[in-house]
């Protein structure tokens, strides 16, 4: 054990160099001060991007789509087949999202699809250079993406989906590696593009947020969750976001447009007869297609960020669709009252974007090497350096954001 903890500290040390001294002759003028983009595949198709150790070695390796990429070097090995959507230019994967499943004790993935219709899990062999197999969990018809979050707080996380037609979430348990997915369906009040969790009245269980209001987790979460339908915010992107933002100690909402533009919150308060009073602003409106939002501490100050950003070509026809890619963090300032946006990275228009929409696909389109945020980024200390770097996939390809947050870096 002593040997294997000293092989791994200088595995580390080695993949922390290796990297600085790629990262410096891949610099990329469209990055914001502070962050350094590395690219895994700038080919990669796929919109949905897991990290984790898949191979055991100490490093942090990347899953996405068909293939993970080991660490340092990103070599891929394609370990399963995904299909293309009906629609060619999507693929039949909208979720990548790393978890022991069985608990064997190596990392698998839980997954879903828009085209199919289907949750599953991707089964880790073992060696992870061989193929995974693939269990389906339910077809409970075409989802945007999902989360994996822990809603009825029993310390495992439930796989919460972005099922369009619906509002459903599985609750994971395991039992000497027999696995358990429970469904909870409850109903089709509030279901469209778009779905989040946070708890809205405070009480200290976890409610599920859609477009159209919020489902109140009962004290049994086995139970009928009440459907409170007290909001319109259609189209939005994957999380909705439920949290005290302005820390006034009510729950307060962030999403964005999905297909058009703009990044919004509700901020919650109480009117004189004590009932709930959603109000809506802007956050930011200069950018379109805000998908993938997801909560992370990029600065080290124990207070999470809202980061989002461009999902490029979420639909090649879309207001804003050829326009630059981006990806922001945003965090709410209490004393002015605002919210304070910072650059990650800003990239440049689809200057070859043919004018017929359907003539358009994103890596002849936009200049090699642009990232977005795809549907589901992930947030992980890929250098092991002690902050929260970011994985970004997309259509325009597979690349990590090193964070140059530690002092003397920046």
């Amino acid at each position: 054990m002593q040997h294997r903890s000293f092989l791994v500290a200088w595995i580390t040390v080695f993949y922390v160099c290796s990297s600085a001294s790629l990262a410096e002759s891949q610099d990329d003028p469209q990055q914001a001060p502070g962050w350094r983009k590395h690219t895994i595949n700038d080919r990669s198709p796929f919109e949905g991007a897991g990290a984790a150790d898949f191979n055991d070695d100490g490093l942090i390796d990347v899953f996405s789509g068909d293939s993970w990429y080991e660490a340092p070097t990103w070599k891929r090995h394609k370990v399963r087949t995904v299909l293309p959507g009906r629609n060619p230019k999507y693929h039949d994967d909208f979720a990548d999202l790393p978890i022991d499943v069985n608990g064997d004790g190596y990392i698998d993935i839980v997954t879903c699809a828009y085209f199919s219709g289907r949750v599953a899990w991707v089964e880790h062999p073992g060696d992870p250079t061989q193929q995974w197999k693939e269990h389906t969990v339910d077809l409970p018809g075409p989802m945007e993406t999902g989360r994996l979050v822990d809603l009825n707080s029993d310390g495992q996380p439930d796989f919460l989906p972005n099922t369009v037609r619906l509002v459903t979430w599985y609750e994971f348990s395991r039992n000497d590696g027999d696995v358990k997915w429970q469904e909870h369906n409850l109903g089709e009040g509030g279901a469209g593009h778009g779905v989040g969790a946070g708890d809205i009245n405070r009480d200290g269980r976890t409610d599920i947020i859609t477009v159209t209001g919020w489902y109140e987790q009962p004290d049994d979460a086995n139970e009928s969750w009440p459907f409170h339908e007290e909001f319109d915010i259609s189209r939005a992107g994957i999380l909705i976001i439920g949290r005290d933002f302005d820390h006034d100690g009510d729950t307060d909402i962030v999403w964005g447009i999905g297909h058009d533009y703009g990044l919004y919150w509700l901020q919650q308060s109480t009117d004189v007869d004590g009932q709930r009073v959603w109000t809506r602003s802007a956050i930011d409106e200069s950018f379109s297609q805000v998908h993938s939002l997801h909560l992370a501490d990029l600065d080290g100050d124990s207070e999470p960020e809202v980061v989002t950003g461009k999902r490029v070509y979420a639909h090649e026809v879309e207001p804003g669709a050829t326009e630059a890619s981006c990806i922001y963090s945003y965090h709410f300032d209490p004393k002015g009252d605002s919210w304070v946006k910072r650059v990650i990275y800003e990239g440049k228009p689809a200057a070859n974007a043919p004018p017929e929409a359907a003539q358009r696909s994103a890596l002849d389109d936009f200049e090699p090497g642009t990232a977005g945020t795809g549907l589901q980024m992930d947030f992980q200390d890929m250098d092991a350096d002690g902050d929260i770097d970011i994985v970004c996939p997309g259509k325009t390809g597979l690349y990590w954001f090193e964070n140059l947050r530690i002092a003397g870096q920046q």
